[in-house]
């Protein structure tokens, strides 16, 4: 068994969530336990952003930058171009797969970069690894603050976004005040956190996994799944799919056209198409009211396995065409 899921492109966090969805499906979280869930999630999701903060030096974010085409064209990907896209995509795609969903794919071209895949895929391609560090950090960094943002000025009310101060005050709350304790407290746990860097990977994925449970908890209650059909999975699936294959062309043809070199091509390709899971879940938790958040987080869920299987069958590529301009 563990010899197949080692061989399976599916990693094991993206089964978790997986589980999660299942066992939400079956056992859906209702009632006074829905409400110790919610405190659980709130909790969790204030340690999961007080561990970014901690983890990401400041310097990760400024090192390098003397690079800025690389920087500024990667960001422009990721919070100009994908949210363009959005956002003329969502009147096509709302009366094919219905308005929540069709907003959840504009959500999921609103979250920022994956970090470590969009590093391991550079490097394993030849790519500018230095490069992909700097942007892939700053990218989640600015997220944290253009996400949140951008959401509130492209989503409407229907989608399930509440434009109050209340709604404000439980982002900064909840998002970005644990981000900011972790960047302050940075000294004090950096060391910890490098000795224990495994244990505390599973902490973050951890509380993520219990964010999903609770996310489609709310709506197997609410009778999501009697909405969505098999088609629209299908539809988001084949959505997808056609999404990273014309991302990923368009950015290995443009940076060629730039006059950026091969390596740098490489981390554009990978850090500009790539949408992070890891944050995006958190955020539409926090942004989102009740039912709409399985909605909303349905299209990256399946947007962001398939951009890791795509992404890892072109990496495995580059890297035999570098071995073999090496070898000759």
């Amino acid at each position: 068994m563990r010899r197949l899921l080692d061989r399976s492109p599916i990693d094991g966090f993206v089964l978790s969530i997986l589980l999660a969805v299942v066992v939400a499906a079956v056992f859906p979280a209702r009632g006074a336990f829905a409400d110790v869930m919610d405190w659980v999630v709130t909790i969790l999701i204030g340690l999961l952003f007080f561990l970014y903060g901690a983890r990401l030096h400041p310097r990760e974010a400024l090192d390098g930058l003397t690079h800025w085409r690389l920087h500024l064209t990667i960001l422009s990907f990721t919070f100009v171009l994908f949210p363009i896209i959005g956002l003329v995509l969502l009147p096509a795609l709302t009366p094919v797969i219905g308005d929540q969903l069709a907003h959840g794919v504009l959500y999921l071209t609103l979250v920022p970069s994956t970090v470590q895949s969009s590093i391991a895929f550079t490097s394993i391609a030849r790519g500018n690894v230095a490069g992909a560090i700097v942007s892939a950090s700053a990218s989640n960094l600015l997220g944290v603050f253009v996400t949140p943002l951008l959401v509130v000025l492209l989503m409407s009310s229907e989608a399930g976004v509440h434009i109050t101060a209340a709604s404000v005050t439980k982002i900064v709350l909840e998002i970005l005040v644990p981000f900011i304790a972790g960047q302050l407290c940075r000294p004090l746990v950096a060391g910890f956190l490098t000795k224990y860097a495994a244990p505390t990977k599973y902490v973050d994925r951890s509380s993520i996994v219990v964010v999903v449970y609770v996310a489609f908890s709310e709506g197997v209650v609410s009778g999501m799944w009697s909405i969505v059909s098999v088609w629209d999975v299908i539809a988001v699936c084949l959505l997808s799919l056609v999404f990273v294959i014309a991302m990923l062309a368009l950015t290995g043809w443009l940076p060629k056209r730039l006059g950026f070199s091969r390596e740098d091509t490489i981390a554009i390709q990978f850090c500009g198409t790539k949408k992070s899971l890891a944050t995006g879940l958190p955020l539409a938790s926090v942004m989102f009211a009740g039912s709409a958040v399985g909605f909303i987080v349905l299209p990256l869920m399946i947007f962001h396995q398939i951009q890791l299987i795509l992404c890892s069958m072109l990496a495995s590529r580059y890297e035999k065409q570098a071995l073999a301009v090496t070898e000759a």
